[in-house]
């Protein structure tokens, strides 16, 4: 991956499209002024992420690492340029650490928007806002090319296998309601347990979304390989949003914004620098 510096990635995303705020007459579906955002800061756009970032998620450069600050990363990218696409400099905008499940809950925040691969759920929803989706997730496998997984084509191919994924994610969703293993799905408190036990012997293989996989296997399971992409569970693409307050008349706005992005090119741009590096992976089917 290559990393970029903050200013020249924003000045590339900001020449796409016209800013919501550049649009006297720009107002949301519900009725926001998006020229006067409702943001907890005024004039500052606060976007909160993990704890701790990953690629190719943010901090993508190698001198990057855990810094949402420098616009690497397809979420690091994808904040910039919706910063951008609402009238804020890239000075304007700041980071705040959060954890994943803590923010899942009811009650004010005191960030606009948290953006660390949250899953669109009917669950989640009742309690929080999201934004529209800005990313299909794909779930995958990854397992040694000599290991019980390789050659895998069905998912009956992987009942036989010692199938690991990382608590509260939807990749072990996934893994124990659709691969459905004959022995049960290990579970481990994130990804890096997870991938512990998998050089551990402890498991065969683990499930992670697709970009997650690429990264892993160049650079921190490099004995590994992405077995194969796995099929949908059902017709309905899980897709991430940005996670708000609920009621938060800001989420139109960034839906515009992110609307004038998709239609400009620029969120597919985004996806093809930082997370369509695999080439050709075979397809696991049902």
């Amino acid at each position: 991956m290559k990393a970029r510096t903050l200013i020249v990635a924003v000045a590339a995303l900001a020449t796409v499209a016209t800013a919501c705020g550049d649009d006297s007459d720009a107002t949301s579906d519900a009725g926001t002024d998006c020229n006067t955002l409702p943001t907890v800061q005024e004039g500052v756009l606060t976007v909160a992420t993990g704890e701790t970032v990953f690629p190719p998620w943010m901090g993508a450069g190698e001198d990057d690492f855990d810094d949402p600050t420098t616009g690497t990363g397809y979420e690091g990218a994808l904040v910039y340029a919706l910063a951008a696409e609402l009238g804020f400099d890239a000075g304007d905008v700041t980071f705040v650490r959060t954890g994943f499940d803590e923010v899942i809950a009811p009650g004010e925040k005191d960030w606009d928007f948290n953006i660390q691969q949250y899953s669109i759920t009917a669950a989640r929803d009742e309690v929080v806002d999201f934004s529209d989706g800005y990313y299909q997730v794909e779930q995958a496998i990854i397992g040694r090319a000599d290991g019980p997984a390789a050659g895998a084509s069905t998912l009956d191919d992987l009942r036989s296998v010692r199938v690991g994924a990382a608590l509260g994610t939807t990749s072990l969703d996934y893994a124990e309601s659709v691969i459905a293993p004959d022995s049960d799905v290990q579970v481990y408190d994130d990804n890096a347990a997870a991938k512990a036990a998998f050089d551990a012997g402890q498991v065969d293989a683990i499930v992670f979304d697709l970009p997650t996989a690429y990264y892993i296997t160049a650079v921190e399971i490099t004995d590994a390989s992405i077995i194969g992409v796995l099929p949908r569970s059902d017709d309905a693409p899980e897709e991430l949003g940005m996670l708000f307050e609920e009621g938060n008349p800001l989420v139109s706005c960034v839906n515009s914004a992110l609307t004038a992005l998709r239609d400009g090119g620029t969120l597919a741009a985004i996806e093809d620098e930082w997370l369509n590096q695999g080439g050709s992976i075979p397809s696991i089917t049902d």
